[in-house]
């Protein structure tokens, strides 16, 4: 039997509401920075995008017109992962490099819907009419909303990220098995390196349009994700989260340092209509991961919602040696993005040798002195889906 490969992180590219860069994300987690606004969509409160300059890793205006928020965002963060892991312009690493997104559907245009919706209530959507709009309105790379696959396609145009490409879609869990797949195959041999990651865009009318109809936002004023109590809910947030995952010999071949190695990605689909689903689902995930030790570091994309947080939470309650770092406190709930979010911060104390603080008046979160070897980063989904991984220090 041929013994799998190690999956080593050699790239990091982050872009949120803290800024761009792990630079810049560890000093602001380290300071308990957020943030935050509760005016642009009051009463529903969101964490907005840093402000950032695309040019630095979209040069071409015409490429950044032709995309929306998330892709920008996601393009852009990926531009950082290829930097930061030693790739980026080389043509030889690149035309094979893999590339595994997680994505969701797809920004909507306002202004068409208004359009469309306005004539129907006053009688004018005579037949042929919403074709027209499509016709007219919208551009070629649009339909009602943006084609999932456009994020990996701007990838691959303006960084030239040419090997295979998948887009998975499916909220939070998409992102897992993106994560899952990648690993499975650099462990078989099937792939050498890849980048694997996602972007959501918060700053979003429609989207929060759609959570409200389920009472999932976050409202009126902001709280951290713990001190939530009897007003839940997520506010979202906007985040580019990619990674550059190879196998140890490719890496070593051609000099590249790791932050951290990605050593296993379990998943699971719990069928939430029975209660306490979520907190099983995490039971029989837990001992899968083969960790070491009871006492060591959670960091879970825990969104706020309910009941899924209070089940998350019940489960880690169960671990009270464990140090957790939630973040939805910080970032806010970042849909796709929150599990390769999870991986990042993950991979990023590993190399530097320490756990950032936490942002938690609760007391549900603890403090960790000691040096992380080995991170537990979990995902679950408001809705359905749930992952974890473990990330551990290159021996």
């Amino acid at each position: 039997m041929i013994e799998p490969k190690e999956v080593w992180i050699t790239g990091i590219g982050l872009l949120s509401s803290l800024g761009e860069g792990l630079d810049a994300h560890w000093e602001a987690l380290g300071a308990r920075r957020i943030n935050v606004d509760e005016k642009r969509f009051a009463p529903c409160v969101i964490h907005p995008l840093a402000p950032v300059s695309f040019d630095a890793q979209i040069p071409k205006k015409g490429d950044q017109r032709q995309m929306e928020a998330w892709q920008r965002i996601g393009t852009y963060a990926a531009g950082l992962a290829l930097d930061s892991a030693g790739v980026k312009g080389n043509p030889e690493v690149l035309s094979r490099m893999d590339m595994i997104v997680a994505a969701g559907g797809g920004e909507r245009d306002l202004n068409v819907d208004v359009a469309i919706m306005n004539a129907d209530a006053q009688g004018n959507s005579q037949p042929g009419f919403l074709n027209e709009k499509l016709m007219n309105e919208l551009r070629p790379t649009l339909f009602l909303a943006q084609l999932s696959n456009l994020l990996a396609g701007n990838i691959a145009i303006v960084h030239g990220v040419c090997g295979t490409s998948r887009t998975f879609m499916g909220e939070e869990a998409s992102s897992i098995d993106a994560a899952r797949i990648a690993v499975a195959r650099i462990e078989a041999g099937q792939s050498d390196i890849a980048l694997v990651g996602a972007a959501h865009n918060g700053d979003r009318a429609d989207l929060l349009m759609l959570y409200e109809y389920a009472d999932f936002n976050l409202k009126d004023r902001y709280a951290p994700l713990w001190a939530r109590g009897d007003k839940p809910g997520f506010a979202l947030g906007s985040v580019g989260a990619f990674l550059v995952m190879e196998a140890r010999e490719h890496a070593e071949a051609r000099g590249a340092k790791p932050y951290a190695k990605l050593t296993k990605v379990v998943a699971d689909r719990a069928q939430r209509n029975q209660a306490g689903a979520l907190t099983k689902s995490l039971r029989a995930m837990w001992p899968k991961l083969g960790i070491s030790a009871d006492d060591g570091v959670v960091i879970t994309g825990a969104t706020g919602a309910e009941p899924a947080t209070t089940e998350e939470r019940a489960f880690l309650s169960e671990h009270p040696g464990l140090a957790v770092r939630a973040t939805g406190t910080t970032f806010g709930h970042t849909v796709e993005a929150q599990f390769p979010l999870g991986l990042a911060l993950a991979a990023l104390s590993i190399s530097r040798g320490a756990l950032y603080p936490a942002n938690d008046p609760t007391g549900f979160e603890v403090e960790k002195a000691e040096a992380p070897t080995q991170i537990v980063v979990l995902g679950a989904g408001h809705w359905q889906g749930e992952g974890m991984a473990l990330v551990e220090a290159v021996s």
